[in-house]
């Protein structure tokens, strides 16, 4: 068992009907067929979406989100119509709310690896490749890859796992021609952040995208983007191979769950504590650090 510890209620606006509450979003349709995403500020760890929300966390996403669409629309479309909510939402919506085309999503996490670590390290360890990708010999965690590589996983419902998957398996449930688009999109956009992270002091270890197609049938980017919830960042001058590195992510949460001082016992599979205050700062920190480092802004929470 894992999920939500408490599953929020859908906000009623005239208008919208609510269509899914997610880990962190909360998706609506409008009368005429868009979709209305909001952030939230939850935050998930080990499969469980915590009872405890990071302040400002759903606007700082959206924010680095349209900072990168920005960035990476001369190499892929993107679904965002407007970011600003529809009439009659609750103020707190503001900054956090992206209205979007209604696309033919691929069911494919579409997952770039710059970078050993995570999942893939643990792939690595037994048979030497990841998702089907043969690697050299003697690479430790943390270790670059000769190559950005590209390991998709098939997306999974609250409390499941995603599962990683070789290109051959997406060719066969989806076609040799879009499992090749995919793969080259993914890493062109990766690549093209990976660069930019870099110039900013920032290693961009590894991240995932969703596409989906619109009318046309083009792929288009969708959901959120290079994001510390979706992407794993490194500080460049911290790098040092050969065990976990320190990250612009949930690390100070899942660090502090997995402490003698939580008192959760994972195993026993019981709904996470509260997160205290000294965590939620910190965490909320990290968050605001990558903003910052990337686009050399403050975000506005």
């Amino acid at each position: 068992m894992s999920g939500f510890v408490v599953r929020p209620e859908p906000v009623h606006v005239d208008g919208l009907t609510h269509l899914h509450t997610g880990k962190v979003r909360d998706l609506y349709a409008t009368a005429s067929g868009e979709l209305v995403m909001v952030a939230s500020d939850r935050i998930s760890a080990f499969d469980w979406v915590l009872p405890t929300e990071i302040p400002g966390k759903g606007r700082l996403l959206t924010q680095l989100s349209l900072w990168w669409f920005d960035r990476l629309a001369d190499l892929v479309p993107n679904h965002v119509i407007s970011d600003v909510p529809p009439a009659g939402a609750p103020a707190d919506w503001a900054g956090r709310t992206l209205v979007c085309r209604r696309l033919d999503m691929v069911p494919v996490e579409c997952v770039a690896r710059g970078y050993l670590t995570g999942s893939g390290l643990a792939e690595y360890r037994v048979d030497g490749t990841v998702c089907g990708v043969a690697l050299p010999e003697g690479l430790v965690d943390g270790s670059e890859l000769p190559e950005p590589i590209f390991t998709p996983a098939t997306k999974a419902e609250v409390g499941e796992h995603d599962e990683n998957v070789s290109f051959e398996t997406v060719a066969d449930r989806h076609g040799g021609e879009l499992a090749g688009a995919l793969r080259d999109l993914t890493l062109r956009v990766y690549t093209r952040g990976r660069e930019l992270a870099r110039d900013r002091g920032v290693l961009l270890a590894d991240t995932k995208f969703e596409f989906g197609r619109d009318t046309d049938g083009a792929l288009v980017l969708a959901d959120e983007v290079f994001t510390p919830d979706s992407s794993r960042y490194w500080p460049a001058d911290e790098w040092a191979p050969g065990g976990a590195q320190p990250s612009f992510d949930k690390q100070i949460v899942r660090g502090w769950l997995t402490s003698a001082e939580s008192g959760w016992d994972r195993a026993a599979d019981a709904p996470p504590p509260e997160l205290p205050e000294p965590v939620v700062e910190r965490t909320l920190n990290r968050y605001v650090d990558i903003y910052t480092r990337l686009t050399g802004a403050e975000p506005k929470l």
